[in-house]
């Protein structure tokens, strides 16, 4: 029997964004590709050190030995490398235990035409134009920043995975956030405050929090391997509108931050998230020297496109 992995919530993630590859990055930025290549047949046997969404991994696939109705999970590397330089990868990955046995290596393609393909639910790479290409296409994904300043234990056992998100682009469209941008706040405050019974339209990553709740559902509640936070800088009265849309989609948040404005940093240090998902660099970039974090960039040809990206 063939395993449909519609069963499975897919996770894609590229070498980059679970090791640390900054130094071999560079030297295919400054070397070409030769270069890049020989380098990783060359120290294909030495292990590399985990990068940033290497806890959020491992958290990930520890879920499968909770779940009595098997295994719930599935981490799948996608990556530009070829099959030639990817063994250097494989060894780290058997060398740290972690479950993963599925790969698709595109040898310097696009990674967004295979994401269907495995029916994938997040996609993170440090790669801005496979990440857009991505977002174009309807899934759910992040620009991981690749530059951590706070330690990563690959050892470490963490209980209770901590996934955080914004709001507007993120959970729900940049509807909101478009009136924000070109009218101003008094005009946004307005706008949810005239809408509050009104549902926000779907983001890119609504799919993938429905099916988080759905794997908490799984658990008891005095067990949940999962833990889910808002952290947005809406607040009242635009916080509403946010709460009646989570109780329409039937979904479960466990925390809520409406920060009108406030350091984002801090609360998510304080969660102990090991993701956090937003669209604005101006959020992102501070908190990527707390929690690991990844930039969600907007559809292309959106009038939202104008800030600089981040990670």
């Amino acid at each position: 029997m063939q395993l449909d992995l519609k069963d499975y919530l897919v996770v894609g993630i590229s070498s980059r964004a679970l090791f640390d590859l900054e130094e071999e990055n560079k030297i295919y930025e400054e070397k070409g590709l030769q270069e890049y290549s020989e380098h990783q047949i060359k120290h294909e046997n030495e292990i590399l050190k985990p990068g940033a969404g290497f806890q959020l991994v491992k958290a990930l696939l520890r879920i499968n030995s909770l779940v009595s109705s098997g295994k719930k999970i599935e981490v799948i590397i996608m990556s530009r490398n070829s099959a030639d330089t990817s063994l250097r990868i494989f060894n780290s990955i058997e060398h740290y235990g972690l479950d993963i046995t599925r790969a698709a290596l595109v040898g310097g393609a696009g990674i967004a035409p295979y994401l269907a393909a495995f029916d994938t639910d997040l996609f993170l790479s440090a790669n801005e134009t496979d990440v857009q290409e991505a977002i174009n296409a309807g899934f759910a994904a992040g620009i991981i920043c690749t530059h951590p300043e706070f330690p990563i234990d690959p050892y470490k056992e963490i209980e209770q995975i901590k996934i955080a998100f914004d709001g507007d682009a993120v959970l729900f469209s940049d509807e909101s956030e478009r009136i924000y941008q070109e009218q101003g706040l008094e005009a946004f405050l307005n706008h949810e405050k005239i809408n509050a019974r009104k549902p926000l339209p779907e983001g890119p990553f609504a799919k993938l929090l429905r099916t988080l709740s759905f794997l908490q559902n799984e658990f008891p509640k005095d067990k949940v391997p999962i833990r889910t936070a808002l952290v947005t800088a809406r607040n009242a009265p635009a916080h509403e509108r946010v709460i009646r849309t989570l109780r329409e989609w039937n979904v479960r948040i466990d925390e809520a931050f409406f920060l009108g404005g406030l350091e984002k940093s801090k609360v998510l240090e304080a969660f102990g998230a090991h993701i956090f998902f937003d669209d604005q660099p101006a959020h992102v970039d501070p908190a990527s020297k707390h929690v690991p974090a990844a930039r969600v960039p907007y559809k292309t040809g959106s009038s939202l496109n104008g800030t600089p990206g981040g990670c």
